[in-house]
């Protein structure tokens, strides 16, 4: 089929399906992912995961990487460091350790289990937000589902690049020190050069006030650090999220008139329309397309597991974490449920061990099932356990 056709007919019938559930309140991402499914060659094989979609994916992922570290609020942490980060270090061990132990059980290899259990260790932080948005609780409870979040996404960032260290060739205590160091100092370098430039600088000021130059700015810097990430050793998106994360200081910014983050949020409302309805539906479309595990190979079972060791993971790890800092059971349970969803840097994490060879199409698809799932049902458990907490 021809490359604008096969495009025309992936983004209607995105939209369409992700229109559909918007009614139903469940996540575009499932909307992108089953388009790619259904017109994809394991369901009516309309579409093919050509070159073409392979690129545009790639910069689609690229520019999600971007808009969530444009969308991430730096600050939130800071209000519960402490509890925030441990609530997000204890939900990856566990959901690390579960999923780990899931994918050794039904023989998958070692390897392949490292690498699921760090998939499952991550929490999408749109989930998070989304279901923080619709639900009222309390302001303590909030702020460290947000902050652990967001200390989640620094430690998947970290874990990506122990996934490509993993990829090129497998980890021995000495590269693995000389990884740590190198990811540390970029990450460290990153967000100093962004407290003294976003934060402080005031020759900053004429970039911002003029959009199109901010716009052009951040697009530089993106693909700048996204080349210096490689050239480290770690994964282009890591650059990408730490542009967009570096960028979101802005809203820090001592600024009487209010400009930087008049300017910030236009270019985060310029930026949605073309990436929300164009580049990422493209890139979870093409998840969907290479979504084809022989139909042999796909284990109910295995996907049953790893649903529960994905929620259970998060639910124990996050609500011990919260109960170590004195608060109820409720509202530890609370924070476990709302950290159990799944979403975009899993599936894209998930797109790169396939292509490397880490796992193969009957564990892909068994994760993306998962991550779907997650999606899909925290902000049930979550609502459902609200009004039950109330009643």
């Amino acid at each position: 089929m021809d490359f604008l056709a096969a495009l025309a007919i992936l983004l209607v019938t995105a939209k369409s399906i992700e229109w559909l559930f918007e009614r139903v309140e469940i996540h575009p991402i499932i909307a992108h992912v089953l388009t790619g499914i259904l017109l994809g060659p394991f369901v009516l094989g309309i579409i093919k995961p050509t070159e073409e979609l392979k690129v545009l994916a790639e910069f689609g992922l690229i520019m999600m990487m971007l808009y969530m570290g444009l969308t991430s609020n730096f600050s939130a942490i800071a209000q519960n460091t402490k509890k925030a980060t441990v609530v997000a270090a204890l939900g990856v061990a566990f959901s690390f350790a579960l999923g780990f132990l899931t994918v050794e059980f039904f023989g998958k290899g070692t390897t392949a289990a490292i690498f699921i259990g760090i998939t499952l260790g991550n929490t999408a932080i749109e989930v998070t937000s989304g279901v923080l948005v619709k639900e009222h609780v309390k302001r303590t409870v909030s702020s460290i589902l947000m902050g652990a979040a967001f200390a989640d996404d620094i430690m998947a960032v970290y874990l990506i690049g122990i996934i490509t260290a993993l990829a090129g060739g497998g980890l021995n205590p000495i590269s693995f020190g000389i990884l740590t160091v190198k990811i540390f100092a970029f990450i460290a370098a990153t967000l100093l050069v962004s407290e003294y430039v976003f934060k402080r600088a005031r020759w900053f000021y004429s970039v911002v006030r003029n959009l199109n130059v901010f716009f052009t700015f951040t697009l530089i810097l993106t693909f700048t650090l996204a080349i210096i990430a490689q050239w480290a050793g770690l994964n282009q998106i890591i650059g990408a999220y730490l542009a967009g994360l570096t960028i979101s200081r802005l809203r820090e910014r001592k600024d009487p008139l209010v400009v930087t983050r008049i300017k910030l949020n236009e270019l985060i409302e310029d930026l949605q329309v073309v990436l929300t309805e164009f580049f990422i539906p493209l890139f979870f479309i093409y998840v969907g397309l290479m979504f084809n595990p022989p139909l042999a190979d796909i284990s109910l079972a295995l996907i049953g597991a790893l649903y529960l060791a994905a929620i259970l993971g998060k639910l124990l790890g996050c609500g011990l974490g919260a109960k170590l800092f004195g608060l109820s059971w409720r509202d530890s349970a609370l924070i476990g449920i709302g950290m159990g969803g799944r979403g975009s840097l899993e599936l894209a994490i998930l797109t790169f061990g396939l292509n490397a060879g880490l796992i193969d199409q009957a564990l892909f698809a068994s994760v993306i099932a998962v991550s779907m799932l997650t999606a899909l049902t925290t902000p049930i458990f979550f609502r459902a356990y609200i009004k039950r907490a109330k009643a």
